[in-house]
């Protein structure tokens, strides 16, 4: 989310872009702001036309138009005022209506669209970004908008028209008073948009400092456990508190900027006042102009400079909504940078046969990890990957599911590039159990049926036997309909194991792949998940990821993984008669010594 360049467009400039779709009814709400401000105006005209009846009588404006008498004169402003007041509030009405949902509406469509693009991001994306900073854009920043599209546009336009519409009466009646009303107004402008240029770095910096105590917050949530385990709860809220001041103290130097405009545009405004009024009454005096228009001007004056007071705050608010504003485009012109190919993958069709033919990769600043791996893995057959932390298993994983993209070399399925199918197809046709399962807030049910969300009630029950999961469940108080709580946490982690195995079984996917899925249970559940892995991954193409080497004992093939390059491949048996890397992982998980013979 890089800032912008010197000929990059504003970030006005790209929000107007994103209302695009939505002009005819911007249009149509600013037109009722236009005009409920137009007819707010009415009233100082109406008190300079009643005076103006009083003091003339039969030779007033409205006598011109064939009501000569006063009574008759007051009935007709009477008259119209009921019908401005009327049309004033109807246009009030309107456009609070129209910006209001026009704000939801916004809010509702740009929201979902960064969700979606986020969602299209690769997984490196996710680890450079932290959560909190995310969800503060998601949510705090598009709300931000939204309040802006709620008040602040309404209010700009309002101004607009006030000066627009109250300067050209003013010139017409009295170009003099007009041009001393005039006077302060470069002067409001000059020192509005030297506020703007100050407070725009001030409120990237609030809104920059939102998303670092968001982040904070959400992980320290996430990280309950280890706090109270480590009794950090001290140091963690030392740590809140030195963020939260970062936050506050940015806030206040925008607040005190902010702070200072308006009294210092009242100065302005008195100013101009008084010299309307004594200038303007000078006028009135000598009969340059009628006493009427001089009422109305003293009035109308006030409805011209008052209004400039707000424009602080409505400046304030438009440099909150426009570093929110930038920070949501800033992330939806995050380029994808893995994109979907074009070819479809019937489900049904698919074999499972899976190479991965001279395939290079590093993560972003490290080493690279693979360079120019080669491996086939026949369709229907069990392969097992083994090796020390780091060596590359995962990252194979990753690679198939393109969650990354690869630097060089290609991977097929059923001899197709992955990376010319469309994503949902390949990523359907792969069903992933890792070690970091995660269950979402809701029922056992509804965490089993995730990604098969059609699937009927007998179908899920079938593969939570399968999983070996029935048991547990049944026993919950309320069985499937048991809520697990977020990310599962009502559930032990041999429980929540049992659960991805059954989603992944509900799926039914030509590809399987356990990465670690055995790590973190006991030995029950480990049987018990291994004896559901008979059952499932015949006539399947199954990769097992294992630091237990018991849960591929089994396998068809096992590779065993050192610096992302394979140095030992073949059966269980065949590895251990050869005595190399992987009966020396044998040995360490059977507690021998190094050299002390090995049975199989």
């Amino acid at each position: 989310m890089s800032p912008q360049t010197a000929t990059s467009p504003t970030t006005l400039e790209r929000l107007l872009r994103t209302l695009r779709p939505h002009r005819r009814r911007v249009w149509l709400a600013a037109s009722c702001s236009v005009l409920n401000k137009l007819f707010d105006l009415a009233p100082p005209v109406l008190i300079g036309l009643a005076v103006d009846v009083v003091v003339q009588q039969d030779t007033s404006w409205l006598a011109a138009l064939g009501v000569t008498s006063v009574p008759g004169q007051l009935g007709v402003l009477a008259g119209l005022s009921f019908v401005i007041w009327s049309a004033e509030s109807l246009f009030e009405y309107l456009y609070a209506l129209l910006w209001r949902n026009l704000a939801q509406t916004v809010q509702h469509e740009l929201r979902l669209e960064a969700y979606d693009h986020l969602q299209q991001l690769e997984m490196g994306f996710f680890e450079a970004s932290s959560s909190g900073r995310l969800l503060t854009i998601l949510n705090d920043d598009i709300n931000q908008l939204e309040r802006f599209l709620d008040h602040g546009a309404n209010e700009i336009l309002q101004l607009i028209t006030t000066v627009l519409a109250v300067g050209a009466a003013m010139l017409w009646l009295s170009p003099l008073v007009a041009g001393v009303s005039f006077l302060p107004i470069p002067v409001i402008l000059w020192g509005s948009l030297r506020f703007q240029k100050r407070l725009a770095p001030r409120y990237a910096e609030v809104r920059e400092r939102a998303g670092d105590l968001a982040s904070r917050l959400a992980n320290n949530l996430g990280g309950m456990l280890t706090i109270k385990s480590y009794t950090a709860e001290a140091w963690e809220t030392a740590r809140l508190s030195e963020q939260s001041q970062a936050y506050r103290s940015s806030n206040a130097r925008a607040i005190r900027l902010s702070a200072a405009f308006i009294p210092l545009i009242r100065f302005a405004i008195l100013f101009a006042f008084l010299a309307i009024l004594v200038i303007g009454g000078l006028q009135a005096w000598r009969g340059a102009i009628a006493v009427g228009t001089y009422s109305f001007l003293v009035f109308i004056t006030q409805r011209l400079l008052w209004p400039l007071t707000t424009l602080g705050r409505t400046l304030d608010d438009y440099q909150r909504a426009m570093a929110s504003t930038n920070r949501v485009l800033n992330l939806l012109d995050t380029p994808i940078a893995i994109a979907s190919g074009q070819q479809r993958l019937p489900l049904g069709q698919v074999k499972g046969e899976l190479r991965f033919e001279g395939v290079s990769f590093g993560y972003a600043g490290r080493e690279p990890l693979l360079r120019r791996f080669d491996l086939t893995i026949p369709a229907g057959s069990t392969l097992g990957i083994v090796g020390a932390t780091g060596s590359g298993k995962s990252t194979l994983v990753k690679l198939l599911l393109r969650l990354y993209a690869i630097q060089e070399g290609r991977i097929l399925l059923d001899g197709i590039p992955i990376h010319s199918l469309q994503l949902d197809d390949l990523r359907r046709a792969i069903g992933l159990v890792s070690q970091e399962v995660f269950l979402f807030h809701g029922t056992v049910a509804e965490n089993i049926a995730y990604g098969s969300f059609e699937a009927p009630r007998a179908a899920i029950e079938r593969a939570a036997q399968l999983a070996e999961a029935s048991g547990f469940i049944e026993a919950l108080p309320e069985g499937y309909d048991t809520v697990v709580g977020e990310r599962g946490q009502r559930l032990s982690g041999g429980q929540r194991q049992r659960i991805a195995l059954a989603r992944a079984i509900l799926k039914n996917p030509p590809v399987l792949i356990l990465d670690e899925a055995t790590a973190a249970v006991d030995n029950d559940t480990e049987a018990a998940i291994q004896r559901s892995l008979d059952l499932i991954t015949a006539e399947r193409t199954t990769l097992v990821i294992a630091h237990r080497l018991s849960t591929v004992r089994h396998a068809d093939r096992i590779v065993v993984l050192e610096q992302g390059q394979i140095v030992e491949s073949g059966r269980h048996e065949q590895l251990i008669s050869a005595d190399g890397a992987y009966a020396n992982l044998w040995r360490v998980q059977a507690g021998l010594r190094s050299g002390e013979p090995l049975r199989l």
